[in-house]
């Protein structure tokens, strides 16, 4: 994807096919990676070559939470470009002491912790720190309303949601979150954590765990 402002360059990687985006100011060459959930080399590698292809320096690893097919990159990344770690406050233990083996996988002190509201610059791009707790307790969505874009992690897919039985995780916080992305406009593009890219529109219509949180925040 590329508009006037950014460049918005998808990877799937690691062996639970996460989503992984490198987000570039094009006016300012400054980029951020989201989810970076592999060390794999070679996975790394292709990160860091399609930076070097727009001309982009990574200043910035954003992770909308932390559980490890998310955050194993961020190590391996940052050591290759002195990157900044964000990561919510609440999910910040998985990465100082990680609960779960992981290939690759190492601890890892985040630069900075965000929290609901924060806003976190790219450049010239603004993200804003929408915290969604749900399927981890420090989840968080990333809200770009410029070109109308959210990073939406494991909170919200096209057409279903994270999982919400794993430790730390609620349905109950889920079904407030996904009220509150409903907030956004229709028109907003949603690129998630797994699966192919939406909009808050066509999840509002079709997906049912969306279906049942709007009807649960009506009641």
């Amino acid at each position: 994807m590329r508009t006037e402002r950014l460049a918005l360059i998808p990877f799937v990687v690691g062996f639970l096919s996460t989503n992984c985006y490198l987000l570039v100011c094009r006016e300012t060459g400054e980029a951020a990676v989201i989810d970076p959930g592999t060390s794999s080399e070679d996975e790394i590698k292709a990160i860091l070559r399609e930076a070097s292809r727009l001309g982009a320096d990574i200043g910035l690893i954003i992770n909308t939470h932390g559980h490890p097919d998310h955050v194993a990159g961020d190590r391996p990344l940052k050591e290759a470009t002195g990157a900044e770690v964000l990561i919510h406050e609440a999910d910040a233990h998985f990465l100082t002491s990680p609960p779960w083996p992981w290939p690759g996988l190492r601890p890892l002190r985040p630069d900075r912790l965000l929290k609901d509201g924060d806003e976190v610059h790219v450049g010239r791009l603004r993200l804003l720190v929408i915290h969604t707790p749900g399927h981890s307790q420090g989840s968080i969505c990333l809200y770009e309303r410029d070109d109308g874009l959210a990073f939406t992690g494991d909170t919200l897919f096209a057409g279903s949601i994270g999982r919400t039985d794993l430790p730390g995780s609620s349905m109950s916080d889920m079904m407030r979150s996904l009220a509150r992305l409903m907030e956004l406009p229709d028109e907003t593009a949603i690129w998630p954590g797994h699966g192919p890219p939406s909009t808050i529109g066509a999840e509002r219509e079709r997906n049912p765990f969306v279906k049942m949180a709007l009807g649960a925040k009506e009641s």
